[in-house]
């Protein structure tokens, strides 16, 4: 039996890492605002190869004189996606202690936002993904704790200085509370929501990150991610939310059975 050359070996194994980083960053982007980008580059790609077959000199020149910029434009339109395939990888090289230590973290999230719940007491939570989320933290007040369930409980009460706000949580710590968070200006939701819930929608339509809302009114609890809301979800469901959120699958995914099919962007669910 011939053995295979080293050279064709070194080109298999070069052709499968490059399919596996494509894949990485298509399986990131997919559904996001970077996909129409590059929907977009197609096209304009697509719009250059036929000036240079139909002969259109003024558009073929437009286009040189542009190209040279794009890896520039590029880097800059995708930084977001960038850090985040980069992230992901690393992620894939968490230890177990890594991954228990998350798994705590939602379960002292959980048992809060149930208690919350039960309480009818208003809360608002965010858990930062691979978006920075540096300028909605420098608006509230500074904690740098770990995640617990008693923490969550007492920033929340509503007699409470740190009550109104959201708390922001960045790799299972508590890093700031009493943030401000912008508002959704969606008009199907505007005069059905609250503001806590729209502050939950809005920071998720500029971030990657995951918000949960427990309404002060009802004491029903919501999830928002990529500017969409599933609503009146159990705590199990919430916390199988969170870690499919944060376990490095697709933003937003859910696991099979466990919560309803997400919501188009802006609406909202209700299980």
């Amino acid at each position: 039996m011939p053995i295979p050359d080293r050279a064709t070996i070194l080109a298999v194994i070069d052709v499968l890492i490059t399919a596996f980083l494509i894949y990485q960053f298509l399986l990131i982007i997919k559904g996001r605002r970077a996909a129409q980008i590059l929907l977009g580059l197609t096209v304009v790609l697509g719009l250059y190869t036929a000036a240079r077959v139909a002969g259109l000199q003024l558009v073929r020149s437009l286009l040189e004189t542009v190209a040279p910029y794009t890896a520039f434009a590029l880097i800059v339109m995708f930084q977001s996606e960038i850090r985040r395939v980069l992230a992901q990888l690393g992620r894939r090289g968490m230890g177990f202690s890594q991954r228990l230590k998350q798994r705590e973290s939602i379960e002292e999230i959980v048992l809060a936002v149930e208690q919350l719940a039960r309480g009818k007491t208003g809360a608002l939570i965010v858990l930062e993904r691979y978006s920075g989320l540096r300028t909605f933290i420098e608006s509230g007040v500074m904690v740098d704790a770990v995640v617990s369930r008693d923490l969550l409980l007492s920033i929340f009460q509503p007699k409470g200085a740190l009550h109104d706000g959201a708390v922001i949580i960045q790799n299972e710590r508590i890093v700031a509370a009493a943030c401000f968070l912008p508002l959704s200006m969606n008009p199907a939701i505007m005069n059905s929501l609250g503001t806590r819930h729209r502050a939950a929608i809005g920071i998720t339509e500029e971030s990657d990150c995951l918000a949960i809302a427990v309404s002060e009114v009802t004491g029903t609890i919501s999830v928002a991610v990529a500017g969409r809301m599933d609503r009146e979800l159990t705590p199990a469901q919430v916390g199988a939310r969170i870690a499919a959120h944060l376990g490095g699958g697709r933003p937003g995914a859910r696991p099979q059975g466990e919560l309803p099919a997400p919501a188009a962007p802006g609406q909202v669910n209700r299980v």
